[in-house]
């Protein structure tokens, strides 16, 4: 399925996309990273998170983020090597001798997932499992919904993707305002009146989370390489808070020098489903009813010489959620005994939910129950 849009629309795009090629060329051409930026990329892409990085060199080294175990600068790790310096990382295709502007080149997924390659692990793990994203097994690709200011910025500096108007794309587009062809959201079948507004569509439709746990950061330091220094997890999704509704959240969990760290956030795995999840599946299932008794859940676990993840909801509740820390041996993956608590940090404006939330998921329900 392509993305498909009214006349005046396209032709707007269009014009913008001709009037930005224009100021391009008029002021200098080609750009490359180790040129002086053009004006129009001074105007507003050089803004962009994109460009930038900010939103990943903030929460780590600000906000309580993991460089206060590391010290290390963000500008001195490799992470800063996706960011987009020019139009040609994205655009520029060869032919024949020569680099040329493309479209084509900016729309396919496979420039995308180099940078974003948790997304690429996503596609991975759902398609082994058979249930991929309903949107990718349709046809679409990432540019169908993110275009204009969520690739290029708007000229506004921000912090974080979580910030107001960084990323413009949301259900809704498509699902309510109809700018493309899509199911229409029906805002009167009872899974969407009984939450009153209060649950974000990813806490139903996000199938499961995309998690890298145990990013073992000394080996990462040593070798420059990210396979094998981390455990990929795809079987439960936590729900946090964020911007005053309950939404899908994911954990990334590290280790430095036997320190531990974990940071909880707000993440919309793209591996959605159409249907939502039946009300059991977050109300008093096995998760809640372990905290309500007191008890703490294993997310993480290390058994007979392999991880062991817990499976489905999880709500993030303060104190309430273990992680098995481990360490990189020789011969494989160590538990850490003892040492301090790992720290915590809640990013991207995510935070737990309530004591009082826990209880309301505590109450058994099932749809055929529930009054409209």
């Amino acid at each position: 399925m392509t993305r498909r849009e009214g006349k005046g629309a396209a032709a707007y795009r269009l014009g913008i996309l001709w009037a930005v090629l224009f100021l391009c060329w008029v002021a200098g051409g080609r750009v490359d990273a180790a040129e002086t930026p053009s004006p129009c990329l001074r105007s507003f892409f050089t803004k962009s998170l994109h460009f930038t990085g900010e939103g990943m060199r903030y929460w780590y080294e600000e906000a309580g983020g993991f460089m206060q175990i590391t010290g290390i600068p963000y500008r001195d790790l490799d992470c800063k090597n996706c960011h987009v310096e020019s139009c040609d990382q994205c655009h520029a295709k060869k032919r024949g001798e020569k680099l040329a502007f493309s479209e084509s080149k900016a729309k396919d997924m496979n420039t995308c997932l180099p940078c974003h390659s948790r997304e690429g692990l996503t596609f991975r793990f759902d398609s082994e499992r058979d249930k991929l994203d309903v949107h990718v097994s349709s046809g679409m690709v990432c540019a169908d919904c993110h275009y204009g200011s969520d690739v290029h910025g708007d000229g506004r500096p921000r912090t974080s993707m979580r910030d107001p108007k960084a990323v413009r794309a949301t259900c809704g587009e498509c699902h309510i305002d109809q700018e493309r062809d899509a199911p229409y959201f029906d805002d009167q079948s009872v899974s969407h009146t009984v939450h009153q507004g209060k649950l974000d569509c990813a806490a139903c439709h996000v199938q499961d989370t995309m998690a890298c746990l145990n990013c073992h950061f000394d080996t990462f330091l040593k070798t420059g390489e990210r396979a094998g220094n981390f455990i990929p997890v795809k079987d439960w999704v936590i729900l946090m808070n964020c911007e005053g509704r309950v939404t899908s959240a994911s954990a990334m969990t590290l280790v430095h020098e036997g320190r531990k760290f974990v940071a909880y956030a707000p993440y919309f795995t793209h591996s959605i489903t159409p249907a939502g999840r039946s009300c059991e599946q977050c109300h008093n299932n096995e998760s809640v009813r372990k905290m309500l008794a007191g008890e703490t859940i294993q997310v993480l676990d290390f058994k007979d010489g392999h991880a062991a993840s817990w499976k489905g909801v999880i709500p993030l509740i303060e104190n309430r959620l273990q992680w098995v820390f481990l360490d990189k041996k020789d011969d494989g993956w160590e538990p850490i005994k003892g040492g301090e608590a790992p720290l915590v940090q809640y990013v991207a404006y995510g935070s737990p939910l309530t004591d009082e939330q826990l209880r309301k998921l505590a109450v058994k329900q099932a749809k055929d129950a529930i009054q409209p």
